[in-house]
């Protein structure tokens, strides 16, 4: 859940940045990919030390 959340998050943030900057459209989807991906695994990292807190 967590790493779904990061990445549509991601998106939006790097997208919303690009876009600031006054980027073009392809640099406003890869700031986006490139955001998408940090915040996925972020939020990987999240999902995992909750489930091993669990345990």
């Amino acid at each position: 859940m967590f790493v779904l959340l990061g990445a549509v998050l991601g998106a939006i943030t790097g997208g919303t940045l690009a876009k600031k900057r006054g980027g073009k459209g392809a640099d406003i989807l890869q700031y986006g990919f490139v955001y998408a991906m940090i915040f996925a695994i972020i939020g990987l990292f999240i999902t995992l030390i909750i489930h091993r807190m669990a345990l």
